[in-house]
């Protein structure tokens, strides 16, 4: 049978796009969904996300690893499936969606979206890194010379060490430019390699580095291997709120596939 899907990218982090809203995709089919992800047997992207339908929400959001397997919140997926969304004529501007880690409000201006994440409340800090979720579990540490890093060597020795092993952890390695500005590089879990862009990632180093004191600024640009994002918070003694990353998204054609 052929299927219609879609491809979309947010700062270089990209994703096989499905229109789910009828329920025809087989959302338990964990090869199929690595089968399609593969870039070499098959589309090629960084995860899978389905469109469905859901009450009381303009959609639902379904995002599964390259791996095949279900995962935690995407923040450039978000993006993306909002980009999709006002591209289906589901949305206009404005969006209140639902994604695995609750809602989500969003907002699109022609390609550029500014999506809601969560609030942070807990952030487990040490000498050399900091632990915390932004929607996905996320390890982040300073580094200079981040350019001569290899991510996919670095990246794995942590998120298969312990005590990250049992159910894994994104590694990031953030490089300060300047006082509202950080270079960073993301080992993704369930990508097993490093993606462009990390849009949860790219949150928790703009957090973390805020709570370390390496940054006054609350409004930070992240660069990453695939372009710029921006986040957003308003920091308070025990959390940070009004969390937004924002960044471009954008779809890169449409085609037909027989599964």
């Amino acid at each position: 049978m052929t299927h219609t899907f879609y491809k979309y990218q947010g700062t270089g982090n990209d994703f096989v796009m499905i229109d789910n809203r009828f329920g025809t995709f087989d959302k338990n089919n964990s090869q199929l969904i690595a089968h399609l992800c593969s870039r070499r047997t098959g589309v090629g992207a960084d995860g899978l996300i389905l469109l469905e339908s859901e009450p009381d929400y303009d959609f639902k959001m379904v995002y599964f690893n390259a791996d095949g397997n279900e995962s935690t919140m995407c923040g450039n997926g978000g993006r993306c499936i909002v980009a999709f969304a006002n591209f289906l004529g589901i949305i206009k501007q404005n969006t209140h969606f639902l994604a695995i880690d609750g809602p989500h409000l969003a907002s699109i201006d022609s390609e550029y979206v500014e999506l809601k994440m969560q609030e942070v409340s807990t952030i487990s800090s040490n000498e050399n890194y900091h632990l915390l979720d932004t929607g996905s579990p996320h390890y982040v540490a300073l580094k200079s010379d981040l350019e001569a890093i290899d991510m996919n060597v670095e990246g794995a020795k942590i998120r298969y060490s312990e005590p990250f092993n049992t159910t894994g952890v994104n590694v990031n390695f953030a490089e300060k430019i300047n006082n509202d500005t950080f270079a960073i590089r993301t080992y993704e879990r369930g990508v097993e390699a490093e993606t462009l862009s990390c849009g949860t990632g790219a949150t928790a180093v703009a957090i973390a580095m805020f709570h370390s004191k390496q940054t006054t600024a609350n409004a930070i640009h992240l660069q990453t291997q695939g372009g710029v994002l921006k986040v957003q918070f308003e920091p308070h003694s025990s959390s940070f709120t009004e969390v937004w990353l924002c960044g471009p998204a954008n779809q890169v054609f449409k085609a037909e596939l027989e599964w």
